[in-house]
């Protein structure tokens, strides 16, 4: 049954909302959908308003799956268009906008940045406290410090935040700089259809002319040769110019199996900077901040603290499980106390039950860390590759479990008390020496406790 054009809006424009929070989750709705806000309903179309910079990017990820959730509530003829934008009707019969001047294929290889994503919103804490100091130096002075800067960290962790919040910031206040932002996914994809399309000039403009070129995810060129190849002169081009390049990437340069050594060396030269997983203090600040954003008024102070006891090592799902304990508030009408908290967290990040930390568990995360495995760890091999992975796996047994080093070289495939020693040794002179050996051995640490 069709709505009338006189009904009013807002009261089924949330049934639409909770409906795509429901298909693509909590994180996803937050970037790329809550913003939409509805402008009209005529009888036939619904009118959305979205962000210009997301727009395009929403209509093309999202159009179809905004038809059907629109559909469903305002009725089977509906359909949907953005203000502003020239509709176009796609097979399935709903309207996506398309802006007026249409674009070229290289175009779709650079994604908007998230308007969420800003300074003001970064939550600083000792882990990543450098990494932050580097991205706004970074935006107050691009091209002049820190060049190119390199952030990793395991997922979930700020790195896509502080790289949009650079664009963001340069956008603001320097808006005559031109700032591009891709995934390495993208660019990928971009390249490619460059490639088939014949406009790869076109292209390699749209990314050598920037001012400044932020990139997300370079692990994921390893092992894409002809991408590899491109990439590497789009750096050397951006790079050579002065103007600043900005990268993101799980791990460090000198980690990523399968790229050539000159594009690591590229990486290395200017500052590499880590986020480790935020402290307790740190994870209640971040949950405050997220419940103050969205208005969410949280009186029993226990519930952020069991949400930043329950998730430890993962920014995004902090946040995505405060989201959900308060989607349960608004769809059950119950308060949001200990109780309900404990309910949603034991269904999605149960109490952990493993008791004691153990040298498996240690051997587990390491292996996982430096994408080895548990066989390779108790192994007699010696690679490098090999052997700094299971030096640092065997201090973290012997720092964190208190068993006799005797039985810890049990534990790595039968090694003896004087191999133990020397491999923890060897760990203290490395992360004396070095500020990333050591950054990488407290981000471990971080993992386990």
């Amino acid at each position: 049954m069709e709505l009338p054009a006189q009904l009013e809006l807002t009261p089924a424009w949330h049934e639409v909302r909770a409906e795509l929070r429901r298909a693509v989750g909590d994180s996803m709705f937050d970037i790329w959908l809550a913003a939409l806000e509805p402008q009209a309903w005529d009888g036939a179309v619904l009118t959305l308003q979205a962000p210009p910079d997301t727009q395009r990017w929403v209509a093309e990820r999202y159009g179809r799956l905004l038809a059907r959730t629109t559909q469903a509530v305002f009725g089977s003829a509906a359909t949907i268009a953005f203000a502003g934008a020239r509709p176009r009707r796609v097979r399935s019969g709903f309207l996506v906008a398309t802006p007026p001047e249409s674009q070229g294929s290289a175009e779709l290889a650079a994604g908007p940045l998230i308007p969420r994503y800003t300074f003001e919103q970064f939550i600083i804490g000792d882990g990543n406290r450098l990494a932050h100091a580097a991205a706004l130096a970074v935006a107050e002075s691009p091209g002049g410090a820190y060049n190119p800067l390199f952030l990793h960290a395991p997922p979930g962790l700020g790195k896509t935040h502080l790289l949009h919040a650079i664009g963001n910031y340069i956008t603001a206040f320097e808006p005559s700089r031109t700032v591009r932002y891709t995934t390495v996914e993208a660019f990928t994809n971009g390249f490619i259809s460059a490639l088939n399309s014949k406009g790869i000039g076109r292209f390699k403009h749209l990314y050598r002319d920037a001012d400044v070129l932020l990139i997300d995810d370079v692990q994921f060129l390893a092992s894409k040769a002809r991408t590899e190849e491109e990439f590497f002169h789009t750096f050397n081009a951006v790079h050579d110019s002065g103007r600043q390049l900005v990268l993101t990437c799980d791990r460090l340069p000198r980690q990523l199996v399968g790229l050539e050594q000159r594009l690591c060396e590229r990486f290395e030269a200017g500052l590499v900077a880590q986020l480790a997983p935020p402290d307790r203090a740190t994870r209640i600040a971040i949950l405050r901040k997220r419940a103050a954003l969205d208005r969410v008024n949280v009186l029993d102070a226990a519930v952020l603290e069991l949400i930043a006891d329950r998730i430890t090592d993962n920014i995004r799902s902090l946040e995505g499980a405060l989201i959900r304990i308060v989607a349960h508030h608004s769809l059950t009408g119950r308060p949001v106390d200990l109780a309900l908290a404990k309910e949603v967290l034991d269904a999605m990040h149960p109490a952990s039950s493993q008791g004691e930390l153990t040298v498996e568990r240690i051997q587990e995360t390491v292996a996982a860390h430096f994408e080895v495995t548990v066989e390779d760890l108790v192994s007699p091999g010696r690679a490098a590759r090999i052997s700094w992975p299971r030096q640092l796996a065997i201090e973290l047994s012997r720092e964190l479990t208190g068993r006799p080093l005797q039985a810890i070289g049990s534990d790595f495939g039968g090694r003896s008390h004087a191999t133990v020693l020397h491999a923890c040794k060897r760990v203290r002179e490395r992360i004396n020496n070095s500020v990333e050996d050591a950054a990488e051995l407290d981000l471990l640490r971080g993992l386990l406790t």
